[in-house]
């Protein structure tokens, strides 16, 4: 009997927000375990930077997370590059706004919705209509804990990635047995995107949960390799909280 392993190889990844971060970590390690890499997010110039350090057969594509034109034409660009796609991972995410849920402007709540909610069901819609539907594959979403509990001053984010958690349990549902979907919820990463949560206490800082330290984009993109792999081939509909422990609080 054959031993699962953590090998992508001959397997190709489209990461979307991919150029820093969390995107960033996971782009890397799926090419450093053999997979074939597209990066993608809005700048190309921060996406080559990025591809240059990581080694193995990478590509890079400029989309808006939020575009339904640019996530086709993405999809459609890493099938002609590398021959088919087999791992979707719907990191690109945003958030213009930090304060009291209540006195959002609408243009921000709307752009809120249309990057965390809408794009990741668009990418997972071009994916399955390009490729999926047939040829199988697993899809990724990078979520948050902040769509299981409630966590202060970025309520409509935390509404966005609420939705994605309930959006991922029902593609998993119906893209199933082809494809697999599940989701990680992050907790508080050391990344720029969260920095106004995590610089005022510190990075070197004791947080109060039980692992006592910030994550870092790389606890993220381990638990991202091990759902691309073959060793979590009975797992779908999932959502699997990094947070060093922060929700047994």
């Amino acid at each position: 009997m054959a031993i699962e392993s953590l090998d992508l190889k001959g397997k190709v990844a489209l990461v979307t927000g991919a150029s820093k971060g969390i995107g960033a970590a996971i782009a890397r390690i799926y090419a450093e375990h053999g997979a074939s890499v597209m990066l993608s997010s809005r700048k190309i110039d921060a996406l080559e930077e990025t591809a240059a350090t990581i080694e193995g057969d990478t590509a890079v594509f400029a989309a808006n997370g939020g575009n339904p034109e640019q996530a086709q034409a993405c999809v459609a660009a890493t099938i002609e590059r590398f021959g088919g796609l087999d791992i979707l991972v719907n990191n690109a995410a945003t958030n213009p706004y930090f304060g009291r849920t209540i006195d959002i402007d609408l243009p921000r709540f709307d752009k809120i919705v249309e990057v965390n909610l809408r794009g990741p069901f668009v990418w997972t819609q071009e994916a399955w209509k390009q490729v999926m539907a047939t040829g199988g594959g697993t899809v990724i979403n990078i979520a948050s804990v902040g769509g299981l509990t409630y966590s202060g001053p970025i309520g409509v984010y935390d509404m966005s990635k609420a939705a994605l958690i309930h959006l991922t349990k029902h593609l998993a549902d119906e893209m199933g047995p082809g494809v697999r979907v599940n989701a990680i919820a992050p907790g508080l990463i050391k990344t720029d995107f969260a920095r106004a949560l995590w610089e005022p206490g510190g990075d070197r800082a004791e947080w109060p949960w039980p692992l006592a330290r910030l994550g870092e984009p790389l606890d993220v993109a381990r638990t991202a390799l091990y759902l691309a792999s073959d060793l979590s081939s009975w797992v779908t509909g999932e959502i699997i909280v990094v947070d060093g422990g922060a929700m047994v609080r």
